[in-house]
């Protein structure tokens, strides 16, 4: 018999229903004070206004006012204790990883050593004003997606004119971060020519690249850019058409983490499978990277004591005030994260959600920490500066070289981005609801499902989406660029 609810830690002042609980029934020997819907946290014991209040064995937050035992635990009685930005100590701690063997995958074997899970041919416009004829040229050009070529895609985005300093910089680094992905057997680089994030700007940022997987058009200094992309476009097909899938070891694979429309069972289903799935795979020699800074608010001093080594640390405190700096610098709370999906869900204070959030990093030693638009440096569990957006954050991961994004959710969402975009379900509801948006039950953990087990099964799915199996979100178009903006556009 499933279970009524479940109490994550010992140190914890609260627990979460796994299903609605009626006023009066009995749940952890507590008789309840009210209704307590599914995901939604309940009073195991009396807590006097003022007092913290723990979740995770971490405070969330402190009691706006007494709360009985048994009583709901939520947005009216429980308030965030967050504060901008902070100093911290090194304290680091031991972060002992089992040894694992993943089985490989097949993938593609660049010229340059690097992997890649499809190959597709991509169209990259410097500027959102060539959009149209981007997704033109895709249409025109879908015949050439044949043989080993999977795809031709073309990737809209409204930027690169009329930006300033620090964004300009942002988009192109971003856009030639995409443009060295193993992903794309080849790439379209499409610009106007009129542009301030111009083709020359782009080749000077790339520094060097193949000429027989990378090309660039100028539409202002063609009499026909859709014949002469075509041209182009056959030429890219031939050369990507070369590549064929090959055994790969799973310590090649790069793993993007992300979550979104959580609800109070992500940081109990999904996210620590996530976690135990990173933890594997980085044990076997493989990467993950770990994102959304806003959402790592009340949880970071968590991840700062895995750091691998001082400098690292010190890396990851820059990372954490500077996103509270921006936030402050806009007027903006630190606290005020949670969406109304994921307070409808259960989730409360921001901490709530960060504690839940990085989950998805499990225990791994935390190896680097880099900036938007750069790309993974080091093996092991990267973190990467970008907001917690859904769309913006999963680009960024794309274009910091994540074969594949894990996304977590308990609300659902059918988006993709430029990389494979595995949806795994928190709770079995929303699963069996939304099969054509879902991949994965993380639910089943709720049941009593065995979490040994699960995590295998897991791995398997993940290294046949490597493999070329298309998750649900990649049968749909998978064209749109979401790009981080802070500043002044002209």
């Amino acid at each position: 018999m499933m279970k009524s609810c479940m109490t994550i830690h010992p140190k914890d002042d609260v627990a979460v229903a796994l299903r609605d609980l009626e006023a009066g029934s009995l749940a952890e020997g507590i008789c309840l004070a009210e209704n307590i819907p599914a995901g939604h946290k309940f009073s195991r014991r009396p807590i006097a206004a003022g007092e913290e209040i723990r979740k995770y064995g971490e405070v969330i937050g402190r009691a706006a006012a007494d709360i009985p035992a048994g009583a709901h635990v939520h947005s009216h009685n429980l308030k965030s204790i967050l504060a901008g930005a902070q100093s911290y100590a090194y304290t680091p701690r031991e972060c002992p990883l089992s040894p694992a063997q993943y089985p490989g995958f097949m993938g593609y074997r660049r010229p340059d050593g690097a992997v890649g899970v499809r190959n597709e041919i991509w169209i990259i416009p410097t500027v959102g004003c060539v959009n149209a004829v981007a997704a033109e040229i895709e249409k025109r050009c879908a015949k050439y997606a044949v043989g080993s070529v999977e795809r031709v895609v073309a990737y809209n985005h409204p930027y690169g004119c009329s930006q300033l300093s620090g964004d300009h910089e942002m988009t192109r680094r971003f856009l030639c971060a995409l443009i060295n992905h193993p992903n794309a057997g080849a790439v379209l680089v499409l610009g106007l020519g009129c542009e301030n994030n111009h083709i020359a700007g782009m080749q000077e940022c790339l520094g060097s690249w193949d000429e027989g997987r990378v090309a660039f058009l100028n539409c202002q200094e063609a009499e026909d850019e859709l014949s002469a992309a075509e041209q182009i476009i056959a030429r890219l097909a031939a050369y990507a058409g070369g590549f064929r899938r090959e055994p790969c070891d799973a310590s090649e694979l790069v793993i993007g983490l992300k979550c979104g429309g959580s609800d109070g069972f992500s940081g109990i289903s999904a996210n620590p499978l996530l976690g135990r799935f990173s933890d594997g795979l980085i044990a076997a020699g493989g990467s993950a990277i770990l994102t959304e800074v806003p959402e790592m608010f009340g949880a970071e001093h968590l991840l700062m004591a895995r750091c691998a080594d001082r400098s690292v640390f010190e890396k990851c405190v820059d990372m954490v005030n500077g996103f509270k700096d921006y936030f402050l610098r806009y007027g903006e709370g630190v606290d005020e994260n949670p969406s109304p999906g994921n307070r409808a869900g259960g989730i409360t204070t921001l901490a709530e959600k960060s504690l839940g959030c990085t989950q998805k990093g499990g225990t791994a030693p935390v190896t680097d920490v880099i900036g938007y638009g750069e790309r993974i440096k080091e093996r092991g569990l990267t973190l990467l500066s970008a907001p917690g957006n859904d769309l913006v954050a999963a680009c960024a991961l794309a274009a910091a070289g994540a074969h594949i994004v894990l996304f977590t959710t308990g609300r659902g969402t059918p988006f993709g981005c430029p990389v494979p975009t595995v949806k795994i379900a928190s709770n079995t509801p929303l699963f069996e609801k939304k099969r054509a948006w879902m991949d994965f039950d993380a639910g089943c953990l709720l049941q009593g499902a065995d979490p040994a087990e699960t995590a295998h099964r897991f791995a398997a799915y993940v290294l046949s989406v490597a493999s070329g199996e298309r998750p649900a979100s990649e049968k749909l178009s998978k064209g749109d660029l979401a790009i981080f903006k802070d500043g002044v556009t002209l």
